[in-house]
């Protein structure tokens, strides 16, 4: 792969693919978008000049390990995810696949009798389920963030308390280090709806200072940063970005979009001596600690386009993976895709290509997901972030080509236009369910869409964290309360029978699959006593489904994980409780205490002890 891509960087060396249908409105004016339709990466990795390819040639190279020994997993509640023997108390694994699954009175005996070296592992009652697969989330800008310092409300509930770990980190630092935050989420934590550098200043006045927000929209600096930048009240606006300002037209330390922010980022050196290749590995195995074998990015291309492949293929080489990995192109980098011939599909079991992935519109909680009627105490229906025409053309062409379609679609006009692109592909013969096409984050939906998803064959991922996180505001301040109601409609699908999942669209919420399942199954809203649409709520099971097998179908990967069955790969999750057991409230407090990908342990939860 190096060599196919090294040939069109040398074309075209400072190539950045970005969706050129987004204007600079479109661009600062969503603080709450996500990386799917986000060019912030493409400018920051552009203009602090990381060489994702020299990160790929740099990265170290494991010997390939041998199979791992046979193993023997017995006095478990194994929770199967196959309908056809849900429920098992002994698994056991050779060559890293799955040889047996069942109940320990009808194990054959020539199973231990053949493999005397088998380890064996009494679990004492603990539940194993398949390993959790994230359908959408986001690698290169993960791996950017990952080793900056997490200041979001999965950990303070206030800036204040947000604040105080960034002085807690430049503590630590040698001086002119920068202090560098991510995930913070004003909407989310209570305080200013900005950081500004006055606030900045009062972690440091001699560290720089740059904070991400969660959206990846938007960034904050303080005054440190913002002279070593060298923007003062002369700088100019970047072309499609925004510098916040003061009364006195100062800067005020407030980035909007990604030109502003690379104009601070790009001075961090911590961007250019970090190998993100190796980052990437650092977010597998956050993936490892809350139970995740396999992740699905959703925008491949968007930062560095073809660099990225090599990016990838880079870990696959590694033998250092520690979860499976599938990925969509992105219709943003679509010329460039087409001209290195990429085509569906190509991979193995720890890398593969799964989808083409079109951005159709913003996001709701950010006013910009394209709706049938205007915001509330707004005239604005959001926006579209590319031409019906271009989407009717996108997905006649990539379905054609025999690609699995993946559009992002948040707002009602957005799905009304998503359902029309695949109803006119289907009616030239061409069929979206054998491709098993989606629409990821199918925010809002209305019963005749739901019923137009059913006769075309759609399945929504639904980014479940909007009804938890942003619940209470799509109800006060966004929609209102009829319109909030249909958002994320996990209950109205499983009654249709058809197949969704959850995600997390990370770095937008935190991958977390049991905080996922239990959002759907409570749908409880962030400090909130209320519920949003009860009747939306689902089963514990249909929403292990979601983040199992039913994830996996639509990765194109059921055929080797996300139910422990025969001949499958031995992707497993140990948990300290059996989720189909206790209180809904509860199910996002369970421990993992293991996780396995192919037969190997990668993860072993060091608080809860040797099992």
């Amino acid at each position: 792969m190096l060599d196919d891509t090294q040939r069109h960087m040398q074309e075209d060396p400072d190539a950045v693919f970005v969706s050129t249908n987004m204007g600079s409105s479109q661009t600062y004016g969503d603080p709450f978008g996500c990386p799917c339709c986000a060019s912030v990466f493409a400018e920051v990795l552009r203009l602090a000049e990381i060489d994702l390819i020299g990160h790929a040639q740099q990265m170290p190279r494991a010997e390939m390990p041998g199979m791992p020994m046979p193993l023997l997993i017995e006095n478990a509640r194994i929770i199967t995810m196959d309908a056809r023997a849900p429920n098992a108390d002994t698994l056991f694994v050779e060559d890293g696949k799955i040889v047996w699954v069942g109940m320990a009175a009808d194990r054959p005996e020539e199973l231990l009798a053949e493999r005397p070296d088998a380890q064996r592992i009494d679990l004492s009652g603990k539940t194993v389920l398949p390993g959790f697969v994230e359908p959408h989330m986001h690698l290169p800008p993960l791996a950017m963030l990952h080793r900056f310092s997490n200041v979001g409300p999965n950990r303070f509930a206030t800036s204040d308390a947000a604040l105080a770990q960034l002085r807690a980190d430049a503590a630590k630092l040698e001086p002119g280090d920068w202090v560098v935050g991510r995930q913070f989420d004003p909407s989310l934590q209570q305080g200013p709806d900005y950081l500004t550098k006055d606030l900045l200043d009062t972690v440091s006045t001699e560290h720089p200072v740059f904070v991400y927000n969660a959206s990846l929209h938007l960034a904050y600096c303080n005054s440190v940063a913002l002279h070593i930048a060298g923007i003062d009240a002369t700088t100019e606006d970047p072309q499609g970005a925004q510098l916040g300002r003061d009364e006195n037209g100062e800067p005020n330390g407030v980035l909007k979009a990604g030109p502003a922010m690379a104009m601070v980022a790009r001075h961090n050196p911590k961007l250019r001596e970090q190998n993100l290749a190796e980052a990437c590995l650092g977010v597998f195995g956050s993936a490892n600690r809350v139970g995740i074998t396999t992740l699905c990015d959703q925008g491949t291309g968007t930062f560095q386009g073809l660099a990225e492949l090599d990016l990838y293929q880079s870990l696959r080489d590694s033998g250092l993976m520690t979860a499976r990995f599938r990925y969509s192109v992105s219709q943003a980098a679509a010329s460039k895709w087409d001209d290195a011939d990429i085509q569906w599909g190509k991979g193995d079991e720890w890398l593969r290509r799964t989808g083409w992935k079109i951005v159709s519109d913003g996001s709701n909680q950010g006013r910009t997901g394209l709706q049938r009627e205007a915001f509330i105490g707004s005239d604005s229906t959001g926006m579209a972030y590319i031409e019906k025409d271009e989407l009717d053309a996108a997905v006649e062409k990539r379905l054609r080509e025999g690609w699995a379609i993946c559009v992002h679609a948040n707002g009602d006009a957005a799905i009304d236009r998503v359902l029309d692109a695949f109803a006119k592909a289907k009616a030239k013969g061409l069929d979206p369910a054998a491709k098993r096409c989606r629409i990821e984050h199918c925010s809002i939906l209305h019963d005749e869409q739901i019923d137009k998803m059913v006769e075309l064959g759609l399945s929504p991922s639904f980014l479940i964290g909007h009804v938890h996180y942003w619940g209470k505001a799509f109800v006060d301040d966004i929609f209102g309360p009829e319109k909030a109601a249909k958002l994320d409609r996990t209950g109205s699908c499983e009654d249709l029978g058809i197949r969704w999942t959850v995600h997390s669209d990370d770095p937008v919420t935190e991958m977390n699959p049991l905080r996922c399942i239990e959002n759907a199954v409570t749908r409880n809203m962030w400090r909130s006593d209320q519920l949003l649409s009860p009747e939306e709520r689902v089963p514990v099971e249909a929403a292990l489904r979601a983040m199992t097998i039913d994830a996996a179908w639509q990765c194109h990967s059921d055929h080797e994980v996300g139910s422990l069955e025969t001949g499958k790969f031995a992707d497993f999750v140990v948990l300290a409780e059996d989720p189909t057991a206790i209180e809904p409230e509860r199910l996002s407090q369970i421990k993992v205490l293991e996780t396995w990908v192919g037969g190997r342990q990668v993860y072993e939860n060091s608080d809860a002890g040797a099992l």
